[in-house]
């Protein structure tokens, strides 16, 4: 099946300054991939670039389109959603679906009534008076309605509280996604979004630092609570990163055999927030 996402060596610069130093990467259909990243990492650069909002070098498809010259008819199979908290005050609901409705053909008005009637928002109603969790459902009540294949989320929840965080992706994975749809997710908030991913991407300073399957990791990387008598035997097998938990050190492999592993004490799969960190200090390709 073709690739939803295809980047070639693509690179943006801002004067000699490299926000993106020609990554590639390639994002397969029925995905959701986590592009996660520090602030200034380049990961808000990359989605505009696969929006067609800035200009880049290199080579860059998304659904089988080119960016940079058909960001009309991309931008129909596509939704992009970036902040959830944030809504002009003054809005109605009945006014951002009219306005959804306007401007994405591929917007069902229908089943954005829908989900809306499962919740106490009235058509009437305005941003103003809605707590946070009913902005996150009005939200998800305009994007499940859209019947796009690549649903874009740049820090979707941000400024939301836990409770209305959890809320929002799981409403969005149970009522929106399918095998037809693809989600690309950039977060910090790891932690929350680490269930719902099968693929990660970590960039750093512009480059890819990591670019796998939830699958791959599992398989390639293994952290140990080393005993101490074992400590030194551990050390000397080169871990990416240590760290001290209740007195035991911490280490984490990157492609160790578990065999080996095994005798020096507990072992487990990192969680992406810890793995973020070791590739972070540039030890992960």
């Amino acid at each position: 099946m073709n690739a939803i996402v295809t980047a070639d060596k693509v690179s943006k610069y801002y004067g000699k300054q490299a926000a993106l130093d020609a990554i590639s990467f390639t994002i397969a259909p029925g995905r959701i991939v986590g592009l996660i990243g520090p602030n200034g990492s380049g990961k808000t650069t990359t989605l505009k670039a696969m929006l067609g909002l800035t200009r880049f070098d290199g080579e860059l498809t998304v659904l089988g389109m080119n960016p940079r010259t058909q960001r009309d008819a991309l931008m129909r199979e596509v939704c992009f959603i970036a902040d959830v908290a944030v809504l002009p005050r003054w809005l109605k609901v009945r006014d951002a679906i009219d306005f959804v409705a306007g401007v994405h053909p591929r917007f069902n008005r229908a089943k954005a009534e829908r989900y809306l009637a499962n919740t106490k928002l009235a058509p009437d109603m305005k941003v103003k008076a809605m707590s946070k969790g009913m902005i996150v459902q009005l939200h998800l009540a305009l994007v499940m309605a859209i019947d796009a294949r690549l649903l874009v989320l740049d820090e979707p929840t941000l400024g939301l509280d836990i409770l209305y965080r959890k809320q929002f992706y799981q409403d969005l994975l149970e009522e929106y996604f399918d095998d037809d749809k693809t989600i690309v997710i950039t977060t910090h908030q790891i932690e929350e979004v680490e269930h719902i991913l099968t693929d990660l991407i970590f960039i750093r300073d512009g480059k890819i630092a990591l670019s796998a399957s939830m699958e791959e990791i599992g398989e390639r990387y293994t952290e140990v609570m080393v005993e101490p008598q074992f400590a030194k035997a551990a050390a000397a097998l080169a871990p990416m990163t240590e760290r001290t938990v209740f007195g035991k050190s911490v280490m984490l492999f990157d492609g160790a055999s578990r065999a080996q592993l095994e005798k020096f004490g507990e072992l487990r799969t990192p969680s992406v927030a810890d793995l973020f960190v070791a590739s972070m200090k540039g030890t992960a390709q």
